[in-house]
């Protein structure tokens, strides 16, 4: 377990990301996700990550009744506040923002501090607790003078008193983090698919400047929403379909992996993990049989020939001393 930043909040290396347990793409059963928490939980996994965005609030409702069954104490969850949800009266489903659940709700983007408060007390709702250990402001990418000015400080406001362990923001860009790291007092921050095999946009700022300060980083979608898991035609990258270049690319990093006996899952997993800022990554998966592959691919051993291999070929920048 490792902490995050200076607070006293615990991770396991290899977290459990909840996306898929909100019927991302596809429906998921009830009874599929709570197996795949079970799993992850068989597997030692204590980190738990979940958003009231992904399947308007189904991820939260099935995470809190999966770990109902477990001492609270024992284990760590976050989730994310900037969208709120509210009752919508509309017909259909949520497919347009990737999740496969009638659309009884619409996302309203608040980074009030009033706005990250109800949202936080929903979530709480939601998961049947009383508390969350981590809350990342979630994707303020185009709400910045807000959050910084009044969705940051409520959090603030709310570590004070308790009611959540660590503090920070979660994107899929690396700029806006750095002045999370740099000009607030956040514990974490989240940044989801900028440190992979494919893409290491947080090697320059983001990474070298959370370790200067102490400040803890969580990496998401080490696997690219797909690409890196099983690079095929029609493998999504960033939720979307991915570009021919980037699959060519990712079919060279698997034959690489293959030629010295290991796997591209295992080879992403161990890219994520490598840098000394990097307190946890967080792999999704939608059930067990995903959850014992990740924890498999996660504890196999990568051999340096491999990292070696890709340097040589270009397929990944020359070392730095923290990488793998």
């Amino acid at each position: 377990m490792t902490a995050l930043g200076r607070s006293g909040v615990q991770v396991t290396p290899l977290g459990l990301g909840a996306a898929a347990l909100g019927n991302l793409y596809t429906p998921v059963s009830d009874e599929q996700a709570h197996a795949a928490v079970e799993a992850a939980w068989d597997r030692g996994i204590r980190y738990f990550d979940t958003a009231p965005h992904y399947g308007l609030g189904l991820s939260e409702r099935r995470l809190g009744a999966a770990l109902r069954a477990h001492d609270r104490a024992s284990y760590t969850l976050s989730t994310k506040a900037g969208r709120r949800l509210e009752p919508a009266d509309g017909t259909g489903d949520d497919l347009a923002h990737g999740y496969a659940v009638p659309a009884a709700h619409r996302r309203v983007w608040d980074f009030s501090a009033d706005g990250i408060r109800r949202t936080l007390e929903a979530s709480l709702d939601r998961l049947g607790l009383d508390r969350v250990d981590v809350v990342y402001l979630h994707d303020p990418d185009d709400h910045a003078e807000q959050a910084f000015r009044e969705g940051y400080p409520a959090l603030e406001r709310m570590r004070a008193e308790g009611m959540v362990g660590a503090i920070g923001a979660g994107m899929n860009q690396t700029a806006m983090l750095t002045r999370f790291v740099r000009d607030t007092d956040v514990d974490v921050v989240l940044c989801a698919g900028r440190y992979t095999l494919l893409d290491q946009q947080a090697a320059g700022e983001l990474l070298p400047e959370a370790l200067r300060r102490g400040v803890s980083v969580v990496v998401g979608g080490p696997f690219n929403s797909g690409l890196l898991a099983a690079p095929a035609p029609g493998a999504t990258y960033d939720y979307t379909r991915a570009p021919r270049a980037l699959l060519d690319r990712a079919l060279r990093l698997k034959a690489a992996a293959e030629r010295h006996a290991t796997t591209l899952r295992a080879a992403a997993l161990a890219f994520s993990a490598g840098h000394p800022a990097v307190a946890s990554v967080l792999a999704g998966a939608r059930s067990a049989a995903e959850v014992h592959d990740c924890a498999d691919q996660f504890a196999a051993p990568v051999p340096d020939a491999f990292w070696q291999e890709l340097r040589d070929s270009g397929l990944l920048p020359p070392a730095r001393e923290e990488s793998p």
